[in-house]
Formats: structure tokens, sequence, C-alpha cells
């Protein structure tokens, strides 16, 4: 954990004393080599339990996936930042690179607390860079409106938590998650013990988010600069994820009876948003609500509480999280270049940029989970395990899936395909780190194709 958690620390001076002509070059190396000195978490034996630094900080088959992919994102976002931010003053490019440093640094802790409380600070921790990203780095007036939607919603799903937790702590004793996974399970019988366990969930089913409480991200990640579309994707969604993976190991059976229409609102809201995603015309809006209907399949494969639905809800974050900051990364090239997320405005893209219709074709595929892609593994267990949980759920996640390579095929057809409009006849070529960008974030993918048992192993 050291061996990370240093590096990271390092970063923020050498942000703020590189030379400006070579601020980014540094920055990018130095986050390189922390994503790979991070990969030494999976030379551990998988089931061995917990490997703890101290009392307060540790890793475990379930967060180690997560802390490696929050590290491999941040050398991501600082590519894709490049020329988002290269015209700004060398101040405002310095704490831009500081808030993803320190965005990277509040996750890696997140997810190795092994205290409760120490989880909760750094999940809101998270929430004041991903403001200032968006509030001051989007490129509209309504950025401030999607800020404040992204702060009221996640506040008004923590504070509940938090009452809940203290109340937790004045039951047992302890939250620490060493010895709270492996004692007996809290027994709900009362209503206000209902109430408890409800506000225990209710802050990570607002962050995944649960259909009826998604409103704030296609907010935020339409008014974010591609940095924070990025890490919102890939990472802070999975906090919702991990948290309620987390918490559930604490509640007893009554848990999958309360859990019953949280589960029939997520597997509703993939067959809603996907409709939704067939109609939209902003490119960014459709992949937004592309990651609304993913994670709803992630929630309902949490609430059932088996292990084949953990397991699938696990490699599903994973492998939602590269391949929607990829789509979201070839959305940010097809921007910069046409001005407009319109798709009817910048379609017909692939007689101009065809290396890059390729790299939008290979995404595509594995945003609606063409096998062998790990997405397809995921997708699949949680569909098995709802199917073994009732019957009755297979009309929805069938309908669901079909939806969702309908609106896949949708979004590469209306970008791609069909005549060049004649005012983007002068498009700027698509350059070698484009290319890398979009590379680097599939390449995990394919690595676990040909090595599954890099997660499988800490899965099971």
């Amino acid at each position: 954990m050291l061996k990370v958690l240093f590096p990271t620390l390092m970063l923020f001076p050498t942000i703020w004393l590189a030379h400006k002509k070579w601020l980014w070059t540094i920055s990018l190396v130095q986050s390189l080599l922390i994503a790979l000195i991070s990969f030494s978490w999976l030379m551990s034996p998988p089931g061995t339990g917990w490997s703890t630094l101290n009392l307060h900080l540790g890793t475990d088959p379930l967060s180690t996936p997560l802390l490696i992919l929050s590290c491999w994102m941040l050398p991501l976002m600082i590519l894709a930042s490049r020329n988002h931010t290269a015209s700004e003053p060398v101040g405002r490019q310095r704490t831009y690179l500081s808030l993803l440093t320190s965005l990277q640094l509040f996750l890696i802790m997140a997810f190795s607390a092994t205290e409760i409380i120490l989880f909760y600070v750094m999940f809101e921790a998270t929430l004041v860079p991903t403001l200032f990203i968006i509030t001051r780095w989007g490129s509209q007036t309504e950025r401030l409106n999607a800020g404040t939607y992204f702060l009221f919603y996640t506040l008004a799903g923590s504070l509940p938590l938090l009452v809940a937790l203290l109340l937790l702590q004045n039951d047992t004793g302890t939250l620490s998650l060493l010895t709270l996974q492996y004692s007996t399970p809290l027994c709900l019988s009362t209503w206000g013990d209902k109430l408890w366990w409800a506000a225990c969930l209710l802050a990570f089913l607002v962050k995944m988010p649960l259909y009826g409480m998604h409103l704030w991200l296609p907010k935020a990640h339409v008014e974010a600069p591609i940095a924070g579309s990025m890490v919102l994707a890939a990472v802070l969604l999975k906090l919702g994820g991990y948290g309620m993976m987390r918490m559930m190991l604490m509640l007893d059976s009554l848990s999958k009876e309360l859990a019953y229409p949280f589960i029939i609102i997520a597997l509703w809201g993939i067959i809603m948003t996907g409709s939704i995603c067939l109609r939209q015309t902003d490119l960014k809006s459709l992949i937004a609500y592309s990651s609304v209907s993913h994670m709803g399949l992630v929630a309902g494969g949490i609430l059932i509480q088996t292990p084949w639905g953990f397991t699938g809800a696990l490699i599903l974050m994973i492998a939602h999280g590269l391949a929607s900051s990829a789509l979201f990364c070839l959305a940010n090239t097809n921007y910069e270049r046409t001005h407009s997320r319109t798709m009817l405005l910048a379609r017909g893209l692939q007689m101009a940029l065809p290396l890059m219709a390729t790299w939008w074709f290979i995404a595509n595929l594995a945003n609606l989970a063409l096998p062998p892609l790990p997405n397809l593994m995921g997708e699949l267990m949680i569909i098995t395990s709802l199917f073994n949980w009732s019957h009755w759920t297979l009309a929805l996640t069938g309908a669901g899936t079909l939806i969702t390579a309908a609106y896949s095929l949708y979004m590469f057809l209306m970008t791609q395909r069909g005549p060049l409009p004649q005012h983007m006849l002068m498009l700027d070529p698509s350059h070698t780190r484009e290319h890398l960008l979009i590379a680097l974030h599939l390449l995990p993918l394919v690595l676990l194709v040909l090595k599954p048992e890099l997660i499988w192993g800490w899965c099971t």
C-alpha cells in the first residue's frame, strides 16, 4: 500500500515544482509508474483475505481490482486533458493536475479503508475535487447547475448514511471491516431497523446511481471536462457498488425481502434508461444514460446477495469502467473537431477518420458485451444469478440486453456512417496521443480475455 500512496503524495510537489515546459510530461510519466506499481497488488495469492498496511488501510480481493483501476485512470485522464487545458495559464494547469491527483489519493484511501468511518470520510472527500473539476473546467454555463445537482444529490443520500453508521458504532462498538464482515449479521425486526437498513444503502444507490436517483449523472457528464467524465464513469460510480457490497455483508437474510423494491427499480431502470438512449441526440448524454443502465444490472447483482451476483457485479464494474471511459474519450475527440455533441451535425466521420472509426467500433462492441470480452462474462453471471433467484427477471434483463445492443449500434451508425456533412470537410487528423489513449483503455480488457484468472481468482 505504501509503495503506491507515497509516490501519489510526491506527485503534488512534482506538479508545483516542474518547469511549465515539462509539466504534463513529468506528471504523465510519474502517474503511469504509479499505475504500473499498483499491478503488484495482483501478485498476492487470491483468497488470502486482507493484506493490511496498518489498522486503517489494507487490501482484499474485493478492493484490489478497484484500486488498480483507480491508479490506472490517472495517467489516462492526464493524457486526455492535455489538449483541453493547453491554452490556459500554467497556474491553472497545475491546479487542474493537483485536483486529479487529490481525487486519486481519496479514491485509493476509500477503497483501501478498513474502518467504515474512514471509508465514509473519503467517500465524501471525492466530492470536493470532482465538484471543482465540473464547475471550473466545464465549458458551458449549465456546469453550475450540474454541480448543484451533483452536490445535493450526493449529500442528501450521504447524511442518512452518517447517522446509520453512528448508530451502528453505538450498538457494536466497532466499525472495522476486518471484524464486522465475520461477525453475526444484524437482525432487522422493527420499522426503525428497516429505516436504518435503507439509510445504509441510500448513499450508495444515489452514487451508482439507481434509476430514479440518476438525474444528477447525465447533467454532470455532459457539463464536465473530459477528465471529469472519465473518472465519473470509470471509478466514482463504482464507489457506490463497492460500498453496497461492504454494507450487505453486515445485513441479515431479512434484507433480501427489503431489497425487493430496489431490485425491481434497478431492473426496470435498465429498460427505461436504455429506451432513453435510443432517442438521445446528445452523444455524451447517450453514453451517460448507458452507464445508468449498466449500473442498474450491477445493483441487481449485488442486492440478491449471491456469490455469482457479487462476482458478476465486480467484473462488470471493472469492464464497464474501462469501456465507458473509452467511449467518453472518443466522444471528446469528435467534439474537439466538430465543436458539437449533436450526433446529427457530426456524422459520417468514418470517411474522415477511418482509424478512429475502428476504435469506435471496438468500444461499442465492448459496451454491448460482445464475447469474449469480460463485459459479457459479468453480465452473464448477473443475469444467471438473477434468473436463479426469480425466473421473471429474465424478461427484464433480456429486454435490457436487446435494447443495449440497439442503442450501441445506433450510436455507432449515427456518428460514423452516412455522408460527411459539408461543414466538416476540413477536420484535423487524429493524433498518436488519442490512439494511445484508447489503446490503454482497451488493453486491460484484452488482458482480462487472455488471462481471466487475473480477476476471476480474486473474485472467487
